[in-house]
């Protein structure tokens, strides 16, 4: 019989969890792993981002995990990724000698060959090439007890492994085997370390000599290939490497002190995409909470069509435009709904149906609770999303003036829903669960829509709709500028109230009215001045909000980096300078950032890496690099 899954336990008082900004992000384009210090993998997916869990203790400490690392030590002297990859190196130190653990979800030579091409070329299905986490420990100096501990516990941790031994050419290989209705769920754990099976866990415990290499491997993919020994382990770590900085070669980073900061959140944000569709995922991970214990916890490992849209700008600017051009196939191959419009968002593979539910058999992270998977908002009315997807395609396609014929019946739909749509209340950009209000960031957000469509029938050759488009655009304006603006001239949350949101810092970012207006000018500050804690911006204040939740939040990371671009949009560099240096500090040790942080602690929150947090990251630092280079 399988024996009960392990529990971790901590001392009294303790959180037996990491705090989430210790995690290591590993990334091979289609899924994740979250490393915690100790050097367990205590959250992976497979075989894709929004898959059922293969590890879970992320979520819940009796979840499963794999650990490689020092027998006994869970504190590592060092953690850091090899410059510019997606490679992670530990290095640990005990009294007896001193190993390195690397590891990664490995690239193989049909991605390689995807960054070379020439032309596009659509990357294999999941099931046509090999899928690998692999792992080495290498002894550099004196003897370590080392262990290995794999414990799947598959569907969330619904259900134990049967593992089994095979035929593979690795000294030592395993199957873990999960019967699902009819078929079967399986995974191969390959190591050149000697392994035992005891119940749902495999183990290994060896002493590693001076110059000694070892190596695991976990395969998952249809044909379970994978290193037979320690070199083809290396060579695949190596290869790996040689791709993410490949990827960055392509890209262009200022020379500036913040060089590694840029490259970071550009590698963060491809990691974040899914490579057979183009799609990028708010997030690899679900239920994070965004207040300590609360249950504002919800899965982000889908597509929105917001986030997708805006990290278009940042990857814009660095020149890495390829990834532009896979979600705009991406874009272009979604069923849209019977209006034509666009859902606010889908999943990996373009479903539409992201029904919500609860797995109550885990505890949560912390204790937090409901553990969500789907997402009950794919399906609210935000009307931000038009202007979002037209933005997109517009900075992407300006510069070469060509539309691709296949994006046009999408540009014409998203505008003519925005212009619709416009007048109705919605749910606004930060989905809130309340009742739908005239939220000010759907009506700036219609505005763009209707704005970038009119520059896009200019450059598709359509004089009459340049006009009529721009005629609503001009409608829109002038609506939010009668019905958005408080008293002392700072655009609002919606129209019905006085109270502040973060989104109105999009209106220089989009260009709605020019930086120098007195309106933008006081709304800049109003936020700074009076939306922030320690000075890290709230997206709204919890009790001037109705968003149908209980409980706090944590400070938003984009709007405090929203807030830095738009200071120096409105000539307060020197204010936008020393909050971006700020913010950079409150970076996690791997330089990744969660959705939110607690303003009095410094401590990540929410979903974990947040590509939402890493683009306004990029624009916020070439912000203010711009402004350096001015003033020099």
């Amino acid at each position: 019989m399988p024996q009960e899954p392990t529990t971790l336990t901590a001392a009294p008082g303790v959180s037996p969890f990491p705090p989430i900004g210790d995690y290591a992000f590993l990334s091979d384009c289609h899924t994740a792993a979250l490393v915690a210090p100790d050097g367990t993998v205590e959250w992976m997916c497979v075989p894709r981002f929004d898959s059922p869990a293969l590890f879970s203790a992320l979520l819940d400490r009796g979840g499963g995990g794999f650990r490689l690392g020092p027998y006994g030590l869970q504190v590592p002297a060092a953690r850091r990724y090899e410059p510019g990859t997606h490679v992670l190196e530990t290095t640990w130190m005990t009294p007896n000698g001193w190993v390195i653990v690397r590891d990664a979800l490995t690239i193989g030579d049909w991605h390689e060959g995807h960054l070379e091409a020439e032309a596009h070329t659509r990357p294999p299905t999941d099931h046509e090439a090999d899928h690998l986490l692999v792992r080495t420990i290498e002894c550099v100096q004196g003897a370590v007890q080392i262990e290995l501990i794999c414990e799947p516990l598959f569907d969330f941790g619904r259900r134990m492994a049967d593992w089994t031994e095979c035929d593979h050419p690795a000294p030592s290989s395993f199957d873990a085997i999960d019967a699902i209705d009819a078929g079967e769920r399986r995974v191969r754990l390959l190591s050149d370390l000697r392994l035992g099976i005891e119940g749902n866990r495999v183990r290994a415990r060896h002493k590693l000599e001076e110059g000694e290499l070892r190596f695991c491997a976990l395969s998952w993919t249809e044909q379970l290939r994978g290193p037979a020994n320690a070199e083809e382990a290396t060579a695949r770590l190596d290869a790996t490497a040689r791709y993410w900085r490949d990827w960055l070669d392509a890209g262009r980073f200022p020379d500036h002190r913040w060089r590694a900061e840029l490259q970071r959140s550009a590698l963060t944000l491809k990691g974040l995409t899914y490579a057979p569709s183009g799609a990028l995922v708010a997030a690899p991970t679900t239920s994070l909470p965004e207040t300590p214990g609360g249950e504002r916890n919800w899965d982000y490992r889908y597509s929105w069509m917001r986030d997708a849209s805006f990290t278009l700008w940042a990857l814009h600017a660095l020149d890495l435009d390829w990834e532009a051009d896979d979600f705009m196939q991406y874009v272009a191959d979604l069923e849209r709904n019977p209006d034509g419009g666009l859902q606010i968002m889908y999943g990996i593979d373009g479903r539409r149906d992201l029904a919500e539910s609860t797995l109550d058999h885990l505890s949560g992270y912390e204790g937090a609770q409901p553990v969500r998977i789907g997402n009950g908002a794919h399906d609210q009315r935000q009307n931000d999303v038009y202007g979002a997807v037209l933005d997109s395609i517009y900075l992407h396609t300006k510069d070469s003036g060509y539309i691709a014929e296949r994006l046009w019946p999408v540009i014409e739909d998203q505008v003519t829903r925005a212009a619709a749509v416009w007048r109705e209340p919605d749910q606004g950009i930060w989905e809130a669960r309340g009742a739908p209000r005239h939220y000010f960031s759907s009506k700036l957000m219609c505005w763009v829509a209707l704005d970038r469509g009119a520059r896009l029938a200019t450059l598709r050759g359509r004089p009459e709709l340049t006009e009529q488009w721009s005629g609503q655009a001009e409608e829109v304006r002038a609506d939010i500028l009668e019905h958005g603006v408080d008293e002392r001239g700072v655009f609002t949350q919606h129209y019905d109230t006085s109270a502040l949101d973060a989104s109105t810092l999009l209106v220089p970012l989009v260009r709605f009215l020019p930086a120098e207006d007195e309106r933008v000018r006081s709304t800049v500050l109003a936020v700074a001045d009076e939306l922030t804690e320690n000075g890290l911006v709230l997206r709204y204040r919890v009790d001037e909000t109705d968003d149908g939740l209980r409980g706090e939040e944590g400070t938003f990371t984009i709007c405090s980096f929203w807030l830095v671009s738009a200071l120096s949009e409105i000539g307060e560099r020197e204010r936008a300078r020393r909050l971006c240096e700020r913010l950079l500090g409150h970076a996690s040790p791997l330089s990744l950032y969660a959705e939110e942080i607690d303003a009095a602690s410094g401590r990540q929150l929410g979903n974990f890496p947040q590509a939402f947090t890493h683009l306004a990251l990029i624009n916020a630092v070439l912000h203010v690099i711009a402004d350096e280079r001015r003033d020099a």
